[in-house]
């Protein structure tokens, strides 16, 4: 358990990053998610077992998938399939690619440009499919393989890119839910799950601060029950269970459907998962299937700002709830735990990256000038001083050799900064220099976003979280070429 002094300062990396101001002290419910939210799964171990699943099926059906692999890093959230050209990209938060590979081959400069020079993407369309969680990680990498089965003419079947990205999520689902997956996972859950004794005690904190806590999650009743028994009760006073921490509990709830539609409400009335149709609605210290966002509201007797739902699925947890309902959410991204720890551990090499790329633009800036008298000397538009062609000349040729060595020092740190958290991909919420598509999504849908559950436990459930002061492009710039935000608007009371 974590100790009062260590809820003051907790390290970077579990920290809780707020995109738009959020007083906990205000927060009536708090709804969570279960798979990779409340239960951790170890990805490589999970999405290995959905990927062999995956594999399984599309060897009975005769495709030549035996020598295949999986590639944990292959792929990564936040990522975009294009149906239509077989491509895996990155894009930025306008929807301009900056990575994108062909199957498995990263495309070279010339190829991304030409596949995507007047391309910018928009979820909406049907072409684009978006990795929106860690459950993305089986799949994004198996279509990636087939692409490269495809074009080497080894599949048995004419498929086009968009009929094979079809086959593999119908099978992916398949997959997950004939119930094989989660068998293997319940046979040996310490295997599969990482378990976080804190979670319980950030659960308790809110519980007896006076919220409602909600467990809304599309995981069937027989999945639920052994999941949360392993990954939250041990961790719980002596005679208390996850069930008794939940005001109520909502199994196969069908998200993001949940939020958006109003559907049938069962109870489960035994153990095994009996149901029954609910007349009344929903009640405390049950627990139900189905329903909708509008059953919780009505028995809550709250809606909007008032309850916040946490969960790890870009659309299905986050972007619907926020665009539909306007509830308060937050996102569980579990990799930016490494992320904010490589980026911390890189300040130097980023530190002085900023120093020789300060120093670059102004010799590039000397360099222009000297262009532009070169220029006005040579046509004879414009006074450009007394100093001759001859030394114009010779003042380029100096500042095109400075430059050069510059590079030499700049290139291999600049490398190194693109090749931080995944060696092909990056950094999660970066496309270069600019936000990534998926930081994008974050900054938009997610009021608050963190690595885990039980970072909660270090603001306390009586947090005032205030976002920082956005920057712009005009900002003061302090040293080290990161925008000053010293100036800070005046506190909110």
């Amino acid at each position: 358990m974590t100790n009062a002094a260590a809820l003051q300062h907790p390290p970077p990396e579990r920290g809780i990053f707020c995109n738009r101001t959020l007083n906990l002290r205000a927060i009536k419910a708090v709804g969570y998610d279960m798979d990779y939210t409340l239960v951790h799964y170890r990805p490589e171990v999970w999405e290995r077992t959905a990927y062999l699943a995956l594999k399984q099926r599309l060897q009975a059906r005769g495709w030549p998938v035996a020598s295949l692999e999986f590639q944990p890093d292959a792929v990564m959230r936040g990522l975009i399939i294009d149906t239509a050209q077989g491509n895996v990209v990155k894009a930025n938060r306008f929807g301009f690619v900056r990575k994108a590979a062909h199957g498995t081959k990263v495309l070279g400069y010339e190829e991304q440009r030409k596949a995507y020079a007047r391309t910018i993407i928009d979820l909406h369309e049907p072409r684009w499919s978006f990795l929106n969680t860690l459950f993305s990680l089986s799949e994004g990498c198996m279509y990636a393989q087939l692409v490269d089965l495809l074009d080497a003419g080894k599949i048995p079947e004419v498929l086009g890119y968009q009929d094979l990205y079809r086959r593999v999520r119908a099978d992916i689902d398949a997959a997950h839910m004939e119930g094989t997956l989660k068998a293997q996972i319940l046979a040996d859950p310490a295997q599969y799950v990482v378990q976080d004794p804190e979670t319980a005690l950030a659960l308790l904190d809110q519980r007896y601060a006076g919220k409602k806590l909600l467990l809304i999650t599309n995981s069937e009743w027989a999945y639920t029950v052994p999941m949360m028994s392993y990954a939250v009760d041990p961790f719980l006073p002596k005679g208390m269970t996850w069930r008794k921490l939940f005001d109520v509990v909502i199994v196969g709830a069908g998200k993001p459907a949940f939020f958006t539609e109003r559907s049938q409400l069962f109870e489960v009335v035994t153990e095994d998962g009996l149901l029954k149709p609910s007349v009344k609605g929903l009640r405390d210290g049950a627990q139900f299937l189905g329903g909708s966002a509008r059953d919780v509201e009505r028995h809550l007797a709250l809606s909007g700002d008032e309850i916040l739902y946490v969960g790890d699925h870009m659309f299905g947890d986050v972007h619907v709830t926020k665009d539909v309902l306007r509830w308060r959410t937050a996102l569980i991204l579990r990799e930016l735990e490494q992320e904010v720890r490589e980026i911390h551990a890189a300040l130097p090499s980023e530190q002085r990256l900023a120093v020789l790329m300060a120093e670059k633009e102004t010799l590039e800036a000397a360099s222009c000038e000297a262009r532009l008298q070169l220029q006005r000397k040579k046509q004879g538009y414009a006074n450009a001083g007394p100093v001759t062609e001859a030394e114009l000349v010779e003042r380029l040729a100096r500042l095109r050799q400075r430059i050069e060595a510059l590079d030499a020092q700049i290139a291999p740190l600049a490398r190194a900064a693109t090749e931080l958290h995944n060696k092909t991909w990056g950094l999660l919420m970066r496309a270069g220099n600019d936000k990534s598509h998926l930081a994008r999504q974050v900054e938009r849908y997610a009021d608050i976003y963190t690595s885990r559950v039980s970072n909660l436990l270090y603001a306390t459930p009586f947090v005032y979280l205030r976002s920082p002061r956005g920057s712009l492009p005009h900002d003061p710039v302090s040293p080290g070429g990161h925008p000053d935000t010293t100036m800070r608007d005046a506190p909110e009371s």
